[in-house]
């Protein structure tokens, strides 16, 4: 685990390549979660430690899941092989806003349908080195 005081600047310095991926100036994304502009500099430093709410909100701004930076700040365990899908669907430039809320919509209705079970044998995970799905 790492040392807190890199945890928070790793943390920081996540939030600001979310937010020049995003192409948002400090000042709007601080607008867009409803924090001031420097205390958002200061988080993007890592010379602040964000609470869990402050975390959701600029999760939010940047259309990122909270979960994302709840698990870089040490809030929660990575699960490690579970994928953001949402969140990569959120993040593509190739979609407008409304096609990526009606994909994500599908997509979380599909996995709520499956009760978030596990229904598909996962590729490369065979632990033999075999396809799951040819055998």
């Amino acid at each position: 685990m790492k040392e807190l005081p890199d945890r928070w600047q790793d943390l920081g310095e996540f939030i600001r390549d979310q937010r020049n991926t995003a192409r948002l100036s400090l000042r709007r994304l601080s607008d867009m979660a409803g924090i001031s502009n420097p205390y958002l500099s200061q988080i993007e430093r890592g010379l602040r430690k964000p609470s869990a709410e402050i975390l959701q909100q600029i999760a939010k701004a940047l259309r990122i899941s909270a979960e994302t930076l709840y698990v870089r700040a040490g809030i929660l365990e990575d699960h490690g092989a579970e994928h953001d899908l949402a969140g990569e669907i959120l993040r593509d430039a190739y979609l407008t806003e409304e096609q990526k809320q009606t994909l994500v919509r599908i997509y979380t209705s599909f996995r709520h349908e499956n009760g978030d079970v596990l229904v598909s044998p996962v590729i490369g995970g065979d632990p033999e080195g075999e396809d799951s799905v040819t055998g």
